[in-house]
Formats: C-alpha cells, structure tokens, sequence
C-alpha cells in the first residue's frame, strides 16, 4: 500500500475518472510527481490539504540577449521557454493564478515559501499581500560561490530572497522548529541569513556534461526550509518541481511529498533523481556508510553536525558509538544526538556520557564508514575535502 496523502488521493481518483490530463509517477512510497500545468493541476488537490509549499516559479529574467565572459565564451544562463513573458502584466496574472491555488491548498497553519531575485521577487511579494498572505520573514540566502558580473557594470548578484508566509494574518500559528533550527545551526539561534553554496559538482545533476535544470536548487537549502515547518509525515507541496530537489530534501526527512512538473524532461530527471537516492539509501542502510550521494559544498571554515545533515553525509537514524563500544546514540535529523529520552548537542551528551559537563564530540563519538569504525570527526575531513568554492 502506497504512504500518500488525502490531497493526492483525491488527484488520482479525478485521474482514474478522466476528470484531468496529466501523468503521475510514483517514485517513491512518500512522493508523486505529477506532469501537468501547475495552475490547474492545483485546482484538483483538496482545499487545505498541505502542510507546507516550496514555490521556485520562474524569474522572468528578461534577458535581451545572450550573456558572453570576457573572453567571449557563452554563459549558461537561464534563457529557457518557461521563464518568458510577453509583459509584466503577463507575468503578474500567472503569479497571481499559481499563488491563489497555493493558498487554497494549504492548511491553516501551513507554511509557503517562495524564493526569487530582484526581477520577481518583490512583484511577488506585492501579490501575496494583496491575496491576504501574512509574511512572516524575509530569508536572504547568501551564495559562497555566486556566478561573477562578468560585463563588470553592476554588483555582483551573490544572494537570492525567500518569503516565508502563511494563508493571513488571522490563521491558525503556523508551525515553527526553532529548536531544531537551533541544532541545525550549532545550538546559535537561526539567523535570516543563510550561507550556502549554489549547486554544483556532482549535485547538479547533467547531460552529457550540459546542465539539465538552469536554476537547480541546492539540497542543503531545501533541507533546511523543510525541516523548519514541518514533522515526519506532513505533505509538502513543490509547484515547480524541475529536478526534484525538495523531492530528495522530503525523502530525506521522512516527509510525502506532491511536486508538479510540466516538462517531460524535468520530470524523467526528477523521477530518476529520487529513484537514485533511494537506492542510495537502501544500500547504505545494509552497509552503515553515510549516504554520500551529493558531495557536501559549502564555503565555510566551521562545519557543524547541521551543516553535514543538511549535504546528505550523515542522515537521522544513524548510531554512534563511544570509542571503547559502551555507550551509543543516535542521530536526528536536527543534528543533536539522542541517549534515551536525553536529546543534546555531540559535546553535551559526551559529557553525560564520560561524567563531564561537555567533551569533544567529535572526539568521543565514532560511527561506521564502509564498514571500518572511525571517529565521528571524520565526517568533517569528507566534507572538506568536497567542496569547492567557485561558481559555476
């Protein structure tokens, strides 16, 4: 029996009917794709339904022509058929129609985000205020590796905006991990800025060496947006779904996920994407390794167990151990560890453990790599030695 949601249900059963065109896949016991157009594909899911949307639409970048490097090589740039309007107008009437069955579908104490540049993002922002969303923050994601200005007339667009909204003002308090937030950032309270890489190396997923998706988005970032609004089992919903990234980052977390997709090639990729990872997965789960996948890049000196949880090289679930094999824990999907009912950083529950206030975890604590046990502090050595900080 397929794990589904009641707003996925009601889709499939309009399909069996006839009552839709459309295909949907099932890559995964959590997750269906659905190939259709986003705006009347939404019309067909139950009204409040959903516990959280992730909405990348495109950017109506207006690009007049096409972008040259100084040495006058072409650069790949976003000059894709979905991201053209004939006018803003044009362009504002689509935003309002996807963002008008966002809100219907999403529960009273649901979250959306929207994420965009200078082009969009404040266009967006105007109609979901006048549809009666409530913002609640403004999230700037900083790109350690942002793609150069290469004409040299302008700064350097090194960062994107998210909105993080609910239905209105009036609705239910949307749900908030600050404390899993919390973990995930090293025990400091999470900021609105985020500092994470653009998508690359082996993540960007690629044909033939050319890239399938334009605007790929990162796992870590997805990762992140869903672990801070929703619980083991809600459903979240991806508008947009290009190459399945939110896909993964649900999977990852134990989440059902809906995505709608209209390009045949997007969702082939998206399907194979989720396919790969979970047999990924399966494998190292009879193995004990980390799933390593997406090779962790992030251009930043301190790595925290957040930041190893948010690239795929440590998953909830896994057990560490202390060295000498009498005392274990286990990961969450926060990057705090559990002994029990006691939950805490690495270095507090090492300290519980060796009957001191805090000690190294990274030190203490030892996990299975490939079947050879080594300190958890090799993680980090991984990590380093995968990323890269420059763009694409």
């Amino acid at each position: 029996m397929e794990f589904i949601s009641p707003a996925m249900e009601s889709y499939r059963r309009l399909v069996r009917r006839g009552g839709i065109m459309g295909d949907i896949i099932s890559p995964s016991r959590l997750g269906t794709i659905i190939r259709g157009d986003t705006v009347s594909t939404l019309k067909h899911i139950d009204e409040r339904s959903v516990d959280a949307i992730f909405a990348d639409p495109p950017y109506f970048l207006q690009l007049g022509s096409e972008l040259r490097r100084p040495d006058d090589s072409r650069v790949s740039g976003v000059d894709d058929k979905w991201d053209s309007f004939p006018s803003f107008a044009e362009y504002d009437a689509f935003t309002k129609d996807w963002l008008s069955g966002c809100r219907r579908v999403l529960k009273e104490n649901g979250t959306i985000w929207v994420i965009g540049t200078y082009h969009n993002i404040f266009r967006i922002g105007k109609i979901m205020q006048d549809l009666g969303y409530w913002i609640l923050n403004d999230i700037i994601w900083l790109k350690t590796n942002p793609m150069p200005n290469f004409r040299g007339r302008r700064f350097t667009n090194a960062h994107e905006t998210l909105i993080r909204a609910r239905r209105s003002r009036d609705s239910a308090t949307e749900r908030f991990n600050y404390w899993d937030m919390k973990m995930l950032n090293d025990g400091k309270q999470m900021r609105s800025d985020w500092l994470l890489p653009i998508c690359g190396g082996s993540e960007r997923i690629r044909d033939g060496g050319r890239k399938v998706h334009s605007t790929q988005k990162p796992l870590s970032l997805l990762y992140r947006v869903i672990l801070s609004c929703t619980e083991p089992g809600d459903t979240v919903l991806d508008p947009f779904l290009g190459t399945g990234t939110t896909g993964v980052a649900a999977e990852m977390l134990r989440r059902r996920w809906i995505g709608i997709e209209r390009d045949e090639g997007y969702v082939a990729a998206s399907a194979s994407r989720i396919r790969d990872y979970l047999a990924a997965e399966k494998r190292t789960a009879t193995s004990g390794a980390p799933f390593e996948l997406f090779p962790a890049r992030r251009a930043e000196k301190r790595v925290s167990m957040g930041t190893l949880m948010e690239n795929g090289i440590l998953r909830a679930g896994m057990r560490l151990t202390s060295a000498d094999g009498s005392v274990s824990a286990t990961v969450n999907a926060d990057g705090s560890v559990s002994m029990g009912t006691v939950r805490g950083s690495i270095h507090e529950l090492a300290g519980r453990a060796s009957g001191r206030e805090r000690a190294n975890g990274w030190d203490y604590w030892t996990l299975s790599i490939r079947g050879k046990v080594v300190p958890l502090d090799e993680c980090r050595l991984i990590f380093r030695e995968e990323f890269d900080e420059i763009g694409e």
